[in-house]
């Protein structure tokens, strides 16, 4: 089993299920996040349509194998316009969220899956269920921007 690097002791029970969004404090903010991946791959938005694609093409500080940013706390000094998401900012950004995210499907009125690891109790469990982008990307530094049509993947995956 893999040590978690999100901590998720000390929380209040099923928190999010009674708790809004918005009245969330950083631990159990953090807590949500599922450890997928889906959120650095880079996305294709279509000008006209506003659709967005998710591509299999990582951002450079994501660990394949772990589905984690290597550079987390620093990471606006290697990649600027990484979004940070917080309650204040969540309804501007959920629409390119990937569909089996925590923090949209809880914005959208909807529960979490039961592979999420504050149900399962593992960070195994993503990967585990197939839902992660472990050993399922390719490099944004190895593929043209011209290319990344060509890498388009439907979700959940």
């Amino acid at each position: 089993m893999t040590t978690d690097p999100i901590e998720r002791t000390g929380l209040p029970q099923r928190f999010w299920e009674r708790k809004p969004l918005r009245k969330m404090n950083q631990p159990e903010w953090e807590a949500l996040c599922d450890g997928c991946g889906k959120c650095c791959l880079n996305k294709l938005e279509d000008e006209d349509s506003g659709e967005v694609a998710l591509t299999c093409v990582a951002c450079r500080l994501l660990d394949d194998e772990s589905c984690r940013c290597t550079q987390y706390d620093i990471r606006h000094q290697f990649v600027p316009e990484c979004i940070v998401m917080t309650p204040d900012n969540i309804d501007q950004h959920t629409y390119w969220l990937p569909q089996t995210c925590a923090y949209r499907l809880l914005w959208e009125g909807k529960p979490l899956y039961d592979w999420h690891p504050l149900l399962s109790g593992t960070p195994n469990s993503v990967h585990a269920a197939g839902v992660s982008v472990q050993g399922r990307t390719v490099s944004e530094f190895e593929t043209p921007i011209e290319e990344w049509e060509d890498y388009i993947i439907e979700e959940p995956t």
